[in-house]
């Protein structure tokens, strides 16, 4: 019976330090899951456990993550841009520097060439970009457009730090597509607005009181430092420069202008290469748009015409006095080409689409009766 006992004992005795040494074990070797996660975590640092922004981007959706990249590839191009004047004390005989204003503008090529508005840096003695990695530069004015509202500056930064936009077309543009407004409002650097091409074919007046023909409508937020600031297709493609907002208290409502990249893109060399926009010319003078309307015309009445000039060549007739002192008015151009004439102004509108030396119609009335003149377009003046 004793034995029976002591053996009853040493069984348990036994069968509890197998369980001991079983449960030991469990605790130090990981199970074949653990150990292919410890493997992959090893083997791929870049994986989900060891990096927490692959789980985070796998929250995103593929709209979200479409913005981000865009933002991410462009931002490098936008830069922002600060303006001062100079001011002589003459008591302390020193000069002082003193803000003007800020804006925003984008890397036109690897020349350093800035694109922004011309009202951004209008009236300033100095200018400065500071590109997305910080770096400031002094900036000089290479040429501008104040009927376009476009101005280039220039910076001596390297090329490496150089990186230009992407330009696409604005010709192609449909109401409801997504765009993207990337600037500086109110000073805050690399600031990114979404919204949709509200409207199309635009027209708004420039600084220099000359419509701006084409401009595109967004809903995308453009706040003050937003102007001269590049507006984006989903493709992360230049369309349009920020240039205006519609609304009484200044900031966004819902209404904003960009100029369009087509009208961008043929200015902009020109700015390079001359320093302004370098027009076909008619040869003449036209009256202001007020003493028409007070005759109760409508076109561009001639005043006068240069000698051998274009328009003396093509038998326009200028508005002279008569021997008994009458006024005779000259021949009112009411269409160039395809483009109607409604008053002075529009004429540089319509030569924009022309070079020196094309021959162009012009449709004129003369005395009540509609006329037409080919004319051979001069030479810039």
């Amino acid at each position: 019976m004793k034995n029976l006992r002591f053996l009853l004992w040493i069984l348990i005795f036994g069968t509890g330090v197998l369980v001991g040494l079983a449960w030991k074990n469990r605790e130090i070797k990981p199970d074949a899951a653990t150990n292919r996660a410890t493997a992959t975590a090893v083997n791929n640092p870049d994986s989900t456990a060891e990096n927490p922004n692959t789980a985070a981007n796998e929250a995103l959706s593929p709209a979200e993550m479409a913005t981000i990249r865009l933002f991410e590839r462009a931002a490098p191009s936008v830069c922002f841009i600060t303006t001062t004047n100079v001011q002589y004390n003459y008591r302390r005989r020193d000069v002082s520097e003193i803000p003007r204003g800020t804006g925003s503008g984008f890397i036109w090529d690897k020349n350093g060439h800035i694109i922004t508005n011309y009202h951004v840096i209008r009236g300033a003695d100095r200018a400065t970009v500071t590109l997305a990695d910080r770096s400031t530069w002094q900036a000089t004015l290479v040429g501008k457009a104040p009927e376009k509202d476009l101005a280039v500056l220039k910076i001596e930064a390297p090329r490496e730090q150089l990186i230009p936009i992407p330009v696409g077309t604005s010709d192609d543009l449909r109401v409801g597509q997504n765009v993207y407004a990337i600037g500086n409002p109110f000073g805050l650097d690399q600031t990114l607005t979404t919204g949709i091409v509200s409207a199309l074919g635009r027209e708004i007046e420039s600084v220099a009181g000359v419509p701006i023909r084409d401009v595109i409508q967004t809903d995308a937020a453009i706040n003050p430092g937003n102007s001269g600031g590049p507006l984006l297709n989903s493709a992360g493609r230049l369309i349009g420069v920020n240039t205006a907002i519609y609304s009484p208290s200044g900031a966004s409502a819902g209404i904003g202008f960009s100029i369009p990249v087509d009208a961008v893109r043929w200015v902009v060399p020109e700015l390079i290469q001359y320093g302004e926009i370098k027009r076909p010319s008619l040869g003449l003078e036209v009256a202001r748009p007020q003493l028409v309307k007070r005759l109760g015309l409508e076109g561009a009445l001639v005043l006068s015409v240069e000698d051998g000039g274009a328009a003396e060549r093509a038998g326009i007739r200028p508005t002279y006095r008569n021997r008994n002192g009458e006024i005779i008015l000259g021949d009112i151009i009411v269409s160039i080409g395809n483009e109607v004439i409604k008053t002075g102004t529009e004429i540089s509108l319509a030569l924009e689409k022309y070079q020196p030396g094309e021959v162009v119609t012009v449709r004129l009335s003369r005395n009540g009766e509609q006329v037409e003149a080919r004319v051979k377009l001069d030479p810039p003046r």
